[in-house]
């Protein structure tokens, strides 16, 4: 074996122990166990299988698992493991912005579907949303959760001309592929005299959203309601959102045309999209890496299950978001914030 063979191997038997690893991630999120590690720690396998209802000997080999990965620390002399302080906002704190553990509840919907993406992959066909398992809506919208609820209401709606006035004074909101409805939520709570109202074409999400408006006592003022970016109900809008979606649509030129017939005269379109371009593609950051692969296995299916006359991928990038936005009408265009993760567009008629 060649030294590049070598180095190669090891390269691939890494990303297979990431690839088992996210489910021990899943694992300790779903049952708490980071969580308690982060407010009883140090435990023992023993205490922390008491803290969490779960049992000691599958706790144990599931501590072993976290040290090999570096993800806790383990202390010989009392058998005790800790989450150290700078892992807690990342696998324990979900308020955090650095929170990720969320996300890997996702995998149980994306490796769920390998056989349906073999079949794709060898016809052409798409594998839709609603053809996964619910927890990638819950995955997908806790992995993003943390952004939008640090970034949405103090950063990104103020880098936008005149929105937050317009909201203040009980301005109308339409977030499409809304999801979860985290993003919804999170404007009707900033806003309390706005009406707002949030889209999106699964049932599921949607059935999410109304319970977590009812939980959250907004149910009153916030309308979630099963509708396609093509052709959600109203007019007049003042702010038209769309999170991480556009890429997702088979037709983002008719979903474009349909904002742009739904918004106000001096209404706002944000479009928040990946941060990541085609040119991009040999990067190698972590969100470059993840977006590529998501993109391959879940964006590009979804939007060709449509069967629309785009599938853009979650990489397409600025230019090719612009002139989506300049074949449906809008003359303003305007790139007005981004994170490493997100780029947030200002775009108006």
């Amino acid at each position: 074996m060649s030294a590049g063979a070598h180095d190669f191997h090891q390269k691939v038997i890494t990303d297979a122990g990431a690839a088992v690893r996210g489910l021990t991630v899943a694992l300790g999120e779903r049952l708490g166990l980071y969580k308690a590690l982060a407010e009883s720690g140090p435990l023992t396998a023993e205490q922390l299988a008491g803290k969490t209802g779960t049992n000691p000997r599958y706790i144990e080999e599931w501590l072993h698992a976290q040290l090999s990965a570096g993800y806790v620390e383990r202390h010989p002399s009392s058998l005790t493991y800790t989450l150290p302080a700078d892992h807690v906002e990342v696998l324990a704190d979900p308020k955090a912005v650095t929170f990720a553990a969320g996300f890997f509840t996702a995998l149980k919907a994306l490796y769920a579907t390998e056989d349906l993406l073999v079949e794709a992959y060898r016809t052409g066909d798409g594998v839709g949303w609603a053809e996964h398992d619910a927890a990638l809506d819950t995955g997908m919208g806790s992995f993003f959760q943390p952004t939008y609820e640090h970034k949405l209401v103090p950063d990104w709606l103020p880098s936008l001309h005149q929105v937050t006035d317009k909201l203040r004074g009980g301005g109308t909101v339409a977030d499409v592929g809304c999801g979860v409805g985290h993003t919804t939520l999170l404007i009707a709570k900033a806003f309390p005299e706005a009406t707002v109202h949030g889209f999106d074409y699964s049932e599921e999400a949607i059935s999410i959203a109304r319970q977590l408006a009812e939980e959250a006592g907004l149910s009153h003022r916030v309308v979630f309601e099963v509708a396609s970016a093509d052709d959600y109900p109203g007019t007049g809008y003042d702010l038209v959102c769309f999170f991480n979606a556009l890429h997702d649509m088979g037709d983002p030129v008719a979903a474009a045309q349909h904002v742009h017939k739904s918004l106000d005269a001096d209404g706002t379109w944000m479009l928040v999209e990946s941060n990541v371009s085609p040119a991009d593609i040999d990067t190698n950051t972590p969100a470059a890496r993840m977006f590529m692969a998501l993109s391959a296995v879940m964006c590009l299916p979804v939007a060709v299950a449509q069967r629309g006359p785009h599938a853009l991928g979650n990489h397409s990038g600025e230019k090719a978001f612009r002139a989506i936005a300049e074949e449906a009408g809008f003359t303003r265009w305007r790139r007005a914030t981004e994170t490493p993760v997100n780029a947030v567009y200002e775009v108006r008629p």
